[in-house]
């Protein structure tokens, strides 16, 4: 590993861009703490600690949110609105139409998203205000028109600041913009984390912090072995006749699936989802309307259950697992390219039969990936329930997401190595 980051370094471009994600991290950091007038963050604090659900969107923001600083929102409304746009291509022929086009009709979808980001950061920012108007650690120092209309405007433009940053960092091609940033914030939240829980250890905690240490461990070996897990589909191709006789093609070779195609993004579909009703729910939770105000209070207390979040988490994980991958592999498409190429799967017939077996595989695969990264989410708050420490819920969702972005981040990096020793040559 320290011969690629050494051969990395050496390289300008990886080394700038490096040292541009770098400078841009910092930049999000201190964002991250030039705090909003009119915020008790004291209050705040105290109010996401007791409520786990909103620990999670904090968790999204960077912790952001948690001091309420001009990029408070961070990338969520980036995130749901990507996440709109990907459900949609799936419903929505027109759309699908345009994501098939290639880079330019990606380029179209990305700048739809941008613009769905800007009313989606108002939306979300103002129910967000509204929670902390109406909540009982009187957070809101000034609640007047003005004031809420000012946070409302600094928060949506810290998102689109960081929604361009996290495509500038995306463009250096060293790892994902706004993966990165999540990272960055988990990262940072880190410190107080360990803080916290040696400031409350004592000796009858020793079970807690073995099982958070096993946790941690079996996350991470987990995480690696099967986002590099794959399985080899073995393709023959054809020998060709081409000119003056000469013979081309009979090499055999593998067309690999990975068991994880779709990496993390499962899990943050699903938290975003589970955030939903929760917050639609504080929000609610005191409406004039006596029946309003007692379903609010339901989902609220039913989401509080661990038991039903958790199998809630898990069957999201699970489903959203499926969903994504059928987003980024398409059967159709590699069966028709293998047979434009000469191509064939031993023992299975060229087109739609290689389709239907690859879709077979893929299915199958899917089995177990969906059902490794939905147990992974769930572990945590199982150690929760053993243990009794919410810091285990978070951190081992972050830890997840840490493990995962990392992941990606150095499989960037080695690419664009081999690219450029491929040129030297």
């Amino acid at each position: 590993m320290w011969d690629k980051l050494r051969a990395a370094w050496r390289i300008k471009d990886i080394r700038n861009g490096l040292l541009f994600v770098t400078a841009a991290m910092v930049i999000f950091r201190i964002t991250a703490h030039i705090p909003l007038p009119g915020v008790d963050l004291e209050a705040l604090d105290r109010f996401f600690q007791a409520n786990q659900v909103l620990g999670m969107l904090s968790m999204f923001s960077g912790g952001t949110i948690e001091r309420f600083s001009i990029v408070a929102m961070g990338v969520a409304p980036y995130i749901t609105a990507s996440i709109i746009f990907q459900l949609l291509a799936m419903i929505v022929p027109s759309i699908e139409a345009i994501q098939k086009e290639g880079e330019s009709g990606q380029k179209r979808i990305n700048q739809w998203t941008r613009m769905l980001t800007v009313p989606l950061a108002i939306l979300q920012s103002f129910s967000l205000l509204t929670i902390l108007r109406n909540s009982q650690f009187q957070i809101l120092t000034k609640s007047d028109t003005l004031h809420i209309l000012i946070l409302i405007i600094s928060v949506t433009a810290g998102t689109v600041f960081l929604m361009w940053l996290g495509e500038l960092i995306s463009e250096k091609k060293v790892g994902n913009g706004i993966s990165l940033m999540i990272f960055a914030g988990i990262l940072a939240g880190l410190p107080q984390q360990a803080s916290q829980l040696f400031i409350t250890y004592d000796s009858s905690q020793l079970f807690v912090w073995a099982l958070y240490a096993f946790i941690a461990v079996l996350t991470i070996v987990g995480v690696v072995y099967v986002t590099e897990a794959q399985r080899n589909i073995p393709v023959q191709y054809a020998r060709q006749v081409r000119g003056q006789g000469t013979l081309s093609g009979g090499i055999a070779s593998n067309l690999p699936l990975r068991v994880n195609m779709a990496g993390v993004i499962p899990i943050i579909f699903a938290i975003s989802i589970l955030l939903i009703p929760s917050v639609v729910a504080q929000y609610l939770v005191n409406a004039r309307s006596e029946w309003l105000a007692d379903a609010a209070r339901w989902i609220l207390t039913t989401m509080q259950n661990q038991t039903i979040y958790g199998a809630l988490y898990f069957l999201l994980v699970f489903a959203f697992t499926y969903f994504y991958t059928s987003v980024v592999f398409h059967p159709d498409k590699i069966a028709e390219n293998l047979q434009k190429s000469g191509g064939f799967i031993p023992g299975i017939r060229p087109g739609k039969p290689t389709a239907d077996y690859l879709s077979s595989v893929i299915t199958r695969i899917n089995l177990f990936g969906a059902s490794f990264l939905g147990s992974i989410a769930v572990l945590p708050l199982l150690a929760q329930g053993a243990g009794g420490s919410q810091l285990l819920a978070i951190g081992g969702t972050s830890l997840l997401i840490v493990v995962s972005v990392i992941i990606e981040s150095v499989k960037q990096i080695e690419s664009q190595i081999t690219m450029r020793q491929y040129d030297a040559y």
